[in-house]
């Protein structure tokens, strides 16, 4: 199921050790991960496996208790303010709810990164803000609109045209399909791979989705006892020998998962 048609070899990420403990309660013990570039990664694992901790961890949001996070080869909380402010600006985000702010439309929204981050004028943002929501599939309709009259959909499509302002090198998604409708996920799901390929992203995705890991992901990592317990393509780790593993990938869900994505790739 692998879409990588080349061995990675260039580490875009590399967790090594991390250690995430909330007081007594660990959730992350000595987990290894590495995202290559250009491939779409997914992170699956049960209710409390830390994944978007795990997320969190990586885009500089929390201070891991021990451990290495190294983006570009470079350390994030070794760098300084200034540095790793340049390495944040290579990143985009879109978090679970989209977290857009209320009180702007979405034009704005999606303009706002661009006037503090990239020090455009508010037309010069709001033009280029156009052109990454046309990239995400919102109509022109939506550009005035606020996000509390936004369908869960359209929400998502704001969020991830903000996510792409600055021109991200990887970009971060946590749960991007939850919430929709199949039709509304499978678009999603699409415009993923279609972003991936036309503008040379590196993909970490958090997900549930089934349809989701079948369609459009080079590998996926599963994380459980802590840990990253394989991260390899989707065949490979299906076949782990694990009772979560087993039950998520081979239970009725799963089945009808990976029978769709097998219709859709003889089509």
């Amino acid at each position: 199921m692998s879409r990588l048609h080349r061995a990675p070899t260039e580490a875009v990420i590399e967790v090594r050790g991390l250690c995430n403990r909330f007081g007594r309660q660990s959730v992350h013990e000595n987990l290894d991960l590495d995202l290559y570039k250009g491939e779409i990664l997914a992170v699956v694992g049960g209710s409390g496996s830390g994944k978007s901790v795990l997320l969190r961890s990586i885009v500089g949001l929390r201070q891991p208790s021990e451990g290495e996070v190294k983006v570009f080869g470079k350390n994030l909380p070794s760098l300084s303010e200034h540095e790793r402010s340049l390495v944040e600006r290579r990143f985009g985000v879109l978090f679970q709810k989209g977290a857009l702010f209320s009180s702007l439309t979405v034009t704005e929204n999606v303009a706002l990164p661009l006037i503090e981050h990239a020090g455009l004028s508010r037309d010069d943002a709001e033009h280029l803000a156009a052109v990454k929501m046309a990239l995400a599939g919102l109509p022109l309709s939506a550009a005035d609109k606020y996000p509390a009259s936004l369908s869960g959909g359209m929400i998502k499509r704001a969020a991830l045209a903000r996510a792409l302002a600055l021109d991200p090198d990887i970009l971060f998604l946590d749960e991007p399909t939850a919430g929709l409708d199949p039709i509304g996920a499978a678009a999603f799901d699409q415009l993923i791979l279609t972003l991936r390929d036309s503008l040379g992203l590196s993909v970490f995705l958090v997900t549930h989705d089934l349809d989701t890991l079948y369609t459009i992901t080079d590998r996926v990592a599963v994380l459980a006892q802590k840990k990253v317990l394989v991260a390899d393509a989707i065949d490979v780790v299906s076949e782990t020998d694990d009772a979560w593993i087993h039950e998520y990938f081979h239970g009725p869900r799963g089945r009808a998962a990976q029978t769709a994505a097998q219709q859709l790739n003889e089509v």
